[in-house]
């Protein structure tokens, strides 16, 4: 499971309204190769799953991840920061061993 913070749950719910998304669509988040610690988070919304999907809700939102970075995201918390020390989405991921200093990519 992925469980989302409250400002994370605001943000989602701002972009969503603004950008226009439809009642149906919902955050993916995955997990692909690349970045400086050799593995890369990858969000964003997405309408449409696959039989091999997981969907999770936590806090009204709805979270859809593939099977495969499922075993990279389990336990895993959706963090947004807007301070002076950055602005965007972060991942709080307790199976990460490493990660790079902008927190984008992680290694296991």
């Amino acid at each position: 499971m992925i469980i989302v913070s409250d400002k994370a749950k605001e943000r989602i719910l701002e972009l969503k309204k603004e950008e226009g998304r439809a009642e149906h669509e919902n955050i993916r988040v995955s997990v692909k190769g690349g970045g400086c610690s050799g593995l890369m988070y990858d969000l964003g919304f997405d309408g449409d799953t696959v039989e091999t999907d997981h969907v999770f809700e936590d806090k009204g939102v709805k979270i859809i991840v593939d099977r495969k970075s499922l075993l990279y995201l389990a336990g895993t918390t959706l963090e947004f920061s807007d301070g002076l020390n950055g602005k965007g989405f972060q991942f709080v991921n307790p199976n990460a061993s490493r990660t790079c200093g902008c927190g984008e990519s992680f290694s296991i």
